[in-house]
């Protein structure tokens, strides 16, 4: 913490709301002495006396405790990071609504399947018993990667396997 560069902040804070040291003292229940002493960075005041001094001066306490304003150009730098990573986010949310939309509607229609196969009246045979248990089978499947997609373990999966492969080049280089 640059305490000089702090009480250079306060100073010019405080001349800005056309204090005088003495009135500021007042204001705050302390000494003159001790608001020279914040201004010149000898001394630092209490945390709650920084605080009442963000509020009086309409600053926010990060920038007190900074010793500057933030940049306008650094606060629209930061306003278009969070938007870049809301899209992104909206992006990505909306890629997983899909992907699951996908799975559990091949789940269901292969249950569906397998239901008007159980339905039938036909006779027992090879490949009706391999449809109702293929039917059955995909439901069960899609129904397992619908959830460990939304688990998230669909990604520590692929994470895994793509840790394999590059250990495999490394070890082919």
């Amino acid at each position: 913490m640059d305490m000089p560069k702090i009480g250079a902040f306060l100073k010019e804070l405080r001349r800005e709301k056309g204090f005088t040291q003495e009135a500021l003292a007042e204001k705050l229940n302390v000494s003159r002495r001790t608001v020279s002493r914040w201004e010149t960075g000898a001394n630092m005041p209490d945390l709650d006396l920084l605080m009442e001094m963000a509020d009086l001066y309409q600053v926010e306490l990060r920038e007190v405790l900074n010793g500057e304003r933030k940049d306008e150009r650094m606060n629209e730098e930061l306003k278009e990071t969070v938007i870049q990573v809301a899209e992104y986010s909206s992006a990505e949310k909306q890629r997983a609504s899909k992907t699951m939309l996908v799975y559990f509607a091949l789940g269901i229609l292969s249950l569906f399947a397998n239901a008007v196969i159980n339905m039938l009246d036909a006779p027992e045979g090879f490949w009706l018993s391999f449809f109702k248990g293929a039917t059955f089978a995909l439901a069960l499947i899609a129904m397992v990667f619908g959830i460990l997609y939304t688990t998230g373990a669909m990604m520590k999966i692929q994470a895994f396997k793509l840790r394999l492969i590059g250990k495999k080049k490394e070890e082919k280089a």
